[in-house]
């Protein structure tokens, strides 16, 4: 057997150890570990280290997988509302605009670095600039299960049209438009059904990995021959199997291969370009200008009639810099606009902001709470018909999370007490599905302090399930039941035994380990039916 491959692996073996140290003592701070890894992508790079080929392999492949997956929970109706391609225009106009001037007066200070920029190459710089990670920000919202609520949809709608942008700067910046063969690529809309149909047919486990990946990996390949950029291909075949009953478990099928993967493009960032001190400074001093960009996406949102919660939340989301800037920053480079010295910065600029709205987002819940007050005197009298507060009305046992466990709590509880059973879920088309089923489930975010509020003054719920995601989302509705001091019964599902202990530190009267209790059903079943 022949194991010269290996030879490849162990020339980046540095990087997989150090960022599993590293990434593990960032969870241990509180942090994600995706800070650890762009902590360890620096390191290596003042260690002298370069980005291998391996490592360069996996990032390619973890940003391919991962706009596969953000298609495949991508509703195109939201890339059609102003609240998504208005704000997503306005912003990027008004930030090239302000960056731009500012980029340039500093050149005509002479600032170092800066000083060989014209107002062209100015504005360049500020196009990267204006722009929000993609990687990070779905990143992000899929560990918090939150990829389809409302401020989710209205995130990662503005970061799709900030690739649009992107693509079409692309073939500006190359001076060439794309290939003739880009129209045929409308004849993957007519191919759906064929696509459907095999998804259908292949069952589950390693088939269905493989089919996302040659999707994932095919339709990048396929942009690309066109002269399209390859991400958007990945988006664009997740896009076109969305609506699939599969589509879901699809998705969960290669979520470990696309984590993994996405090590290598987080490290990546950390070894671009060459690090000196005048770099550091530069790029440490461009970090404070995300807060402007995010100063403008929340009034921006919250014109366009959005909730505060849901503009802050959003808002949050995109408070950071993007990969993009460092495309467009390797394009001036490579046609001598800029220095290459700009490649470090940008990549300093966006590791920062990485940090920095990582720590926000863990945190946003908590920032609206604490100065609510604050937000809501930017919210506008007449909002959006589905970003309105929640009432429960009459009900006296809420349901949050109405997946298939979530369902079946549903249908218990509505047999044992009636019409006092709500359903909560903030994923618009499910709760359509149950409303159609015949089920009393409202559209809602067990984490909005607005709805706990009123739930506090107003109404009556007794019992409330937890049947939410992921342990982060029960943790957040937890922490909201604590501020209001709610009186009733709370229970939590959990899918670890490790993961009971936190939640009934955080207030939960009864945990239910759903792996633990569907055995234990099962066996009861059977013993009822002998």
């Amino acid at each position: 057997m022949d194991f010269t491959w290996v030879a490849i692996a162990l020339d980046d073996i540095a990087w997989i150890f150090m960022a599993f140290v590293l990434g593990s003592l960032s969870r241990l701070l509180g942090l994600p570990p995706l800070v650890g890894f762009l902590a360890t992508g620096f390191l290596l790079n003042y260690l002298g280290f370069t980005s291998g080929e391996v490592l360069q392999k996996l990032a390619d492949l973890g940003i391919s997988l991962l706009l596969f997956t953000v298609g495949l929970k991508l509703n195109l109706k939201i890339m059609l509302r102003p609240q998504v391609w208005a704000v997503t225009s306005l912003h990027i106009g008004i930030v090239v605009a302000i960056f731009g001037v500012f980029i340039f007066i500093l050149a005509i200070m002479g600032t170092p670095l800066f000083n060989a920029l014209d107002f062209k190459q100015s504005l360049l710089l500020a196009f990267a600039l204006s722009f929000s990670s993609t990687v990070f920000v779905a990143k992000s919202l899929e560990e918090k299960g939150e990829m389809k609520s409302l401020h989710g949809r209205i995130a990662i709608g503005i970061l799709v049209m900030q690739d649009l942008a992107a693509v079409a700067f692309l073939a500006a910046s190359m001076g060439k438009l794309p290939s003739p063969w880009a129209f045929s690529l409308l004849l993957l809309i007519p191919a759906r059904p064929l696509f459907h149909l095999l998804l259908q047919r292949i069952g589950h486990g390693e088939l269905l990995v493989l089919y996302g990946l040659i999707l994932a990996l095919g339709g990048a390949e396929v942009f690309e021959m066109g002269g399209v950029k390859d991400d958007l291909g990945a988006l664009v075949m997740g896009l076109l199997i969305s609506n699939h009953p599969k589509s879901t478990e699809m998705a969960r099928a290669i979520l470990g291969l696309k984590d993994f993967f996405l090590v290598g493009f987080f490290l990546s960032i950390g070894m671009a370009g060459q690090l000196s001190s005048a770099v550091l400074i530069i790029g440490l001093l461009l970090v404070p200008f995300v807060l402007l960009k995010s100063t403008l996406f929340y009034a921006l949102m919250t014109h366009f009639k959005l909730r505060a919660r849901t503009s802050l939340l959003a808002t949050l989301n995109l408070t950071n810099y993007s990969e993009f800037g460092l495309i467009v920053a390797a394009i001036g480079v490579a046609n001598g606009w800029i220095d290459a010295d700009w490649l470090a910065v940008i990549a300093i600029a966006l590791s920062v902001s990485f940090v920095i709205a990582a720590s926000l987002s863990n945190r946003d819940d908590k920032i609206y709470r604490q100065y609510r007050p604050f937000w809501l005197t930017f919210q506008r009298v007449k909002r959006l018909p589905d970003d309105q507060f929640l009432d429960p009305q009459n009900a006296t046992i809420a349901i949050f999370g109405m997946g298939r466990v979530g369902t079946g709590a549903y249908d218990k509880m509505y047999e044992l007490h009636g019409d006092t059973v709500l359903g909560i879920d903030f994923d618009a088309e499910k709760v359509k599905k149950h409303l159609n089923a015949g089920r009393n489930v409202m559209r809602g975010d067990p984490s909005d302090a607005d709805f706990w509020e009123m739930i506090s003054k107003d109404h009556g719920i007794e019992l409330v399930l937890l049947a939410l995601p992921n342990l982060y989302a029960n943790l957040d509705a937890l922490a909201q039941l604590r501020v209001i001091n709610f009186p009733g019964l709370i229970a939590a599902t959990s899918r670890y035994p490790d993961d009971d202990i936190p939640l009934k530190k955080a207030g939960a009267d009864a945990v239910f380990n759903i792996y633990a209790e569907a055995g234990a059903g099962f066996a009861s079943h059977v013993e009822a039916n002998k």
